[in-house]
């Protein structure tokens, strides 16, 4: 299964240093399925955003993954993938980036000619660089959000919810980040995604840990975090299948219930492809 990481510290720039795999051999002794890409995507101190992504073709090509990034930003999206749909390579690793906001995808949701005559239609099949399911429903809601007058919420209300409706979806949970704002959204109940409320910290930096991703920071600062699974610490609240999550830059939370029922379509372990089947395994 894919992992989601992010982290939004509201106005303060904090700097924090990012591991994205533990060194090769600890890693494969806790799992049997090697990741197929890291990347970490931020929004700088100019307030422009930064894409840092490596695919992992073999254990000898994951120096970037497991390296020390030190990163100052406001906003932080980290992934790992597990490939379902797409080449071994730089496009089709995420986060990915349109219109200047940062995305990155846990799931798989299939139907992909309707998915490219559908972002055909709407004239933004251009923001789609490579063959994965995530970039795509990306560039949908990046056109939902044009047509709702820059409205991020609606827009993947909007997208998300057309989706569930006409293709066959096994799970959407997603990050999406601006500079100055963050959303997440978990749909349906088939994967997990938790959200750590730091917005009164203690006093002590930021550490957190997972079986994949790590970050650390010296900085107390105010924040909120969201994770495909609790990492160190206690407070760690699953999200609601269906519930879209709104942290602005005042850490102001807004949580919301979008999708009372599950895709129309939804798809079960039993009905993906291996290589999909495999993606998703935790």
């Amino acid at each position: 299964m894919c992992r989601l990481f992010g982290l939004h510290a509201g106005r303060q720039l904090v700097p924090a240093t990012f591991w994205l795999l533990d060194a090769p051999d600890n890693l494969a002794a806790q799992s049997r399925r090697n990741p197929d890409g890291t990347g970490l995507g931020f929004f700088g101190v100019d307030g422009a955003p930064v894409l840092h992504k490596e695919p992992v073709a073999a254990w000898r090509d994951s120096q970037f993954a497991t390296e020390a990034h030190d990163v100052t930003a406001t906003t932080f999206i980290a992934h790992v993938r597990y490939a379902s749909t797409g080449a071994l390579d730089v496009a089709n690793t995420h986060p990915f980036l349109q219109d200047g906001r940062i995305f990155a995808h846990n799931g798989v949701v299939e139907g992909l000619e309707a998915l490219d005559d559908r972002l055909h239609e709407l004239g933004v099949a251009d923001l789609v660089g490579g063959q994965t399911d995530s970039e795509r429903v990306f560039a949908l809601i990046t056109a939902a959000i044009r047509a709702h007058d820059g409205d991020v919420g609606a827009g993947i209300v909007d997208a998300v919810g057309r989706l569930a409706e006409s293709v066959p979806i096994y799970a959407v949970n997603l990050l999406l980040s601006t500079a100055t704002d963050m959303w997440a959204l978990r749909y349906p109940d088939t994967h997990e995604l938790y959200l750590l409320d730091r917005r009164h910290p203690e006093e002590r930096g930021l550490h957190l840990r997972s079986r994949r991703i790590r970050a650390e920071s010296a900085h107390i600062r105010p924040s909120v975090v969201f994770a495909s699974e609790p990492m160190d610490g206690e407070g760690w609240r699953l999200l609601a299948p269906g519930e879209l999550v709104h942290v602005d830059a005042d850490l102001q939370i807004d949580a919301r219930q979008v999708f009372s029922d599950p895709p129309r379509h939804l798809l079960r372990p039993e009905d993906l492809s291996a290589t999909a089947a495999a993606s998703q395994r935790n």
